[in-house]
């Protein structure tokens, strides 16, 4: 999954908040992932992918599962394969198909296996079959949503499109009056999992919303910008301009 996206008149927007984010230090693996994938999605020189291969231990970053489910899929979009991550995500699988019986390890760990090209039947029928209450939550059933639809795609069926749906609609119905759902983080994951699922129109309200929300020097988040939601922020934005001119394949 090689992204390489540009526009030829890049909102003035987009290019203030990359250059604050070029200005930052992110030093855990989820910012340095996060800002990789940021920086493809408009086209610019990744200059921490290097940060983040020299960051990799033995077949894993910081022996964890969602660390390296972020590295990966953050590396895959730039073509970058890890060979020997793949197993190690893989060797945390329980027997019941789950990834340490946790929900947020097993959808990372399913995006990141699509991401690489990797199917897994039993970590997506473990989301399904083990859906609870407790998992209501918007940021939570929007993973779910990309697990599923990631992991179909990557196996080229739509066995999970009802239930996809299904939550899609739910996710919707929670969303606040002025077009986000509360925090910058959780909108844009709730975001980019709508905009996997097609529902772009659905979703307009809540870019102005993120637009909004955008602070003075050019980030996004509290205390004059956070990493992360600045990230976030320009891949959901990257991902809303690819869907706009009906480019499915570039989400």
């Amino acid at each position: 999954m090689n992204i390489i996206w540009s526009c030829n008149k890049m909102d003035a927007r987009i290019e203030y908040a990359l250059m604050w984010l070029d200005s930052q230090h992110p030093d855990t693996i989820k910012e340095v992932s996060r800002t990789v994938t940021a920086c493809r999605y408009w086209d610019r020189p990744a200059s921490l992918m290097e940060n983040l291969l020299l960051n990799k231990g033995k077949g894993s970053w910081n022996s964890s599962i969602r660390d390296t489910a972020r590295a990966c899929s953050a590396l895959a979009t730039a073509g970058i394969a890890i060979p020997d991550a793949s197993p190690m995500i893989v060797s945390r699988q329980q027997k019941d198909g789950s990834y340490n019986s946790d929900v947020y390890d097993t959808t990372y760990a399913l995006i990141a296996l699509a991401d690489m090209g990797e199917g897994d039947r039993m970590g997506c029928r473990w989301l399904v079959d083990h859906f609870s209450p407790d998992w209501d939550h918007v940021g939570t059933v929007s993973l779910i949503i990309t697990a599923l639809l990631k992991q179909d795609n990557v196996r080229g069926d739509d066995e999970h499109s009802d239930l996809i749906h299904k939550h899609a609609k739910w996710v919707l119905s929670r969303q606040e009056d002025d077009g986000g759902w509360r925090y910058i983080v959780t909108s844009n994951i709730v975001m980019q999992a709508l905009l996997l699922a097609g529902y772009h129109d659905e979703i307009s309200i809540s870019v102005k919303w993120l637009w909004q929300n955008m602070n003075s020097n050019g980030s996004w988040g509290k205390d004059e910008g956070d990493v992360t939601a600045t990230a976030m922020s320009l891949i959901t934005l990257g991902m809303f301009e690819r869907s706009s001119i009906n480019d499915p394949e570039a989400l």
